[in-house]
């Protein structure tokens, strides 16, 4: 319901009433404003609320208005949450007094208070899961870019784009035609100049802010309506109106709608399965923003996002197993994780895994590596690290870990095992904690040789690439920190050229493993020309006899996926 004359909102749901009152218990949060035409707002302290019963403000900075309001001078208490400005209805104090050298106003609960956006500055940020794609067109008609909304306001937005973007955007005729897609089907093209441009490495992405070029007041109607619609949805998913809301229809997918097609999306994966892949690794991209914002992990979206990683390994887990190594525009901890929580479920599968357990272990595999998103840049890129350096890399574990703090559902068992122990080893020089080999169960032991695997077949600032063959030595030396049993059947599991390997035979020609036989011996491959990672792939595809005259694997070559 909206007030016509002051365009405030009336907000009844009592979770929502008690939280936006939260937000006043900051200092310079609240003022207090009688009824009367002369009166100013003062600024008071909300000392205490115990919802349904009172709502205490501290008055001692004003108290000279504690006679009027003793004699049932009405009165709302107003406020600042953010971009939302704050009003209770009028209402009179029940009893002002004196405590400890304060001044107290006890006031009647507030069972509504009215919310003003202010609209021209207000802007909803979208969270991770929440799909909203972004296509900007030029004038002369050079191709269309494709990205991901991140923010929306009625005057603009931010949006995530290819890094080969900026150039283009910079050189385009102006105006830049700028098209919102909306996951029920909903399309919304307006005119817009590109204003910011922020280049994030590590993304392979451009940040780019949006300024739209004077909106009709349909377009202005229809911004606001979309902002109002991400606002509820961001609310709903942080549980702050949970169970009284149901999903915002604007960003729920409709059957047969044409779903957005984001920059990650649009682009050319080698496989399908790759290209399938690319939505988890899309979610965990937009989950270490998030955590760089000050988020935490979203415990819906973990949880439909581990869903889908274990629907793909039912559907075809080699072509997973492939998949993982064809990620290659997402930071490091994002393709990292991905790789470890397919390898580790692969790894862990048997009958004595229960699904809650399977999905637990495929979640926390999947972003045990995202607190690294909140370390200095220069810290990941160092080649040497000494003693304090090693200790702020630690800190990783203990930072995600605490965004964890909302996802209930997944067991602290696992969590302790997969991040807070996969950096542990058996002699005690792992980190956070230092923790030996006795009080490292078998999962985080398990988890410890996926994850070592997987980071040393990649380069590193200081080393390129290893080899399986030296990855397998390095890992079952006689003084390794890592459990041997799991180092074997690793080896064992996966084969000494596993799923993604890249490999040279007889007569010179490369192939990628994609499929192993029951001996784990290459039973499909692909042709390519090239040492390097997976991009797109158009070679030949051999199986059976064309394989076999291919004649034997002279040597694996280690490729940075």
């Amino acid at each position: 319901m909206v007030d016509e004359q002051d365009k405030y909102n009336r907000v009844d749901n009592p979770i929502e009433v008690e939280q936006l009152l939260g937000a006043l218990s900051d200092a310079d949060g609240a003022w207090i404003r009688l009824e009367r035409d002369d009166a100013e707002p003062q600024p008071v302290l909300v000392a205490e609320q115990r919802p349904g019963e009172v709502l205490v403000l501290d008055i001692g900075a004003v108290r000279e208005i504690a006679g009027e309001l003793r004699r049932g001078q009405a009165f709302r208490v107003l406020g600042r949450a953010g971009e939302r400005l704050l009003r209770t209805e009028p209402i009179v104090a029940e009893a002002v007094r004196e405590e400890g050298g304060r001044v107290y106003c006890d006031c009647p609960y507030p069972v509504t208070l009215g919310v003003l956006q202010r609209r021209e500055a207000f802007r909803a940020r979208l969270r991770p899961g929440m799909e909203v794609g972004v296509v900007v067109r030029s004038a002369d008609a050079a191709g269309s870019i494709h990205g991901d909304l991140r923010d929306l306001s009625l005057g603009g937005c931010q949006a995530a784009l290819p890094l080969s973007s900026g150039t283009r955007l910079r050189d385009a005729p102006l105006p830049l035609e700028v098209e919102l897609c909306f996951p029920n089907g909903v399309r919304f093209i307006i005119a817009a100049q590109a204003t910011r441009f922020n280049t994030d490495i590590r993304r392979h992405a451009m940040f780019v802010g949006f300024r739209f070029e004077a909106p009709s007041a349909e377009q202005e109607r229809l911004l606001w309506q979309f902002v109002r619609e991400i606002e509820r949805e961001v609310a709903r998913l942080d549980g702050t109106l949970a169970g009284t809301v149901q999903p915002s229809p604007l960003l729920t997918p409709s059957p047969g709608a044409e779903q957005p097609v984001g920059w990650r999306a649009a682009l050319v994966h080698p496989t399908p399965m790759a290209r399938r892949l690319a939505r988890v690794a899309g979610y965990l991209d937009a989950q270490a923003l998030e955590l760089q914002h000050g988020g935490d992990v979203d415990p819906a979206q973990l949880s439909r996002h581990a869903d889908l990683l274990l629907t793909l390994l039912d559907e075809d887990r080699e072509a997973v197993l492939f998949a993982t190594r064809c990620m290659h525009r997402e930071p490091m901890p994002v393709r990292h994780g991905l790789a470890v929580a397919a390898h580790l479920v692969d790894l862990m599968g048997g009958p004595r895994v229960t699904p809650a357990l399977r999905k637990a272990v495929a979640a926390a595999a999947m972003v045990h590596d995202l607190g690294k998103v909140l370390l200095p840049a220069e810290l990941m890129a160092a080649t040497t690290l000494d003693a304090p350096a090693r200790a702020r890399l630690a800190e990783h574990v203990g930072l995600l870990v605490e965004r964890l703090a909302r996802c209930r559902w997944l067991a602290p068992s696992v969590v302790m095992a997969v991040v807070g122990q996969i950096n542990e080893r058996l002699d005690g020089s792992g980190y956070p904690d230092g923790t030996h080999a006795d009080a490292l169960g078998e999962l985080a032991r398990a988890a410890a040789v996926v994850d070592a695997v997987e980071a040393m077949r990649r380069a590193r600032a200081d080393r390129p690439p290893l080899s399986l063959a030296e990855i397998y030595r390095t890992l079952l030396r006689s003084d390794s920190p890592f459990d041997p049993n799991w180092v074997r059947r690793h080896l064992r599991h996966f084969g000494a050229l596993p799923v993604g390997a890249l490999v040279r035979y007889e007569g010179d020609r490369l192939a990628w493993v994609q499929r192993l036989d029951e001996n784990r011996r290459p039973v499909q491959v692909e042709l390519t020309d090239r040492i390097a990672a997976p991009e797109t792939l158009t070679g030949e595809i051999l199986r059976g006899p064309a394989l076999a005259r291919l004649g034997a694997v002279v040597e694996e070559c280690p490729v940075d996926a």
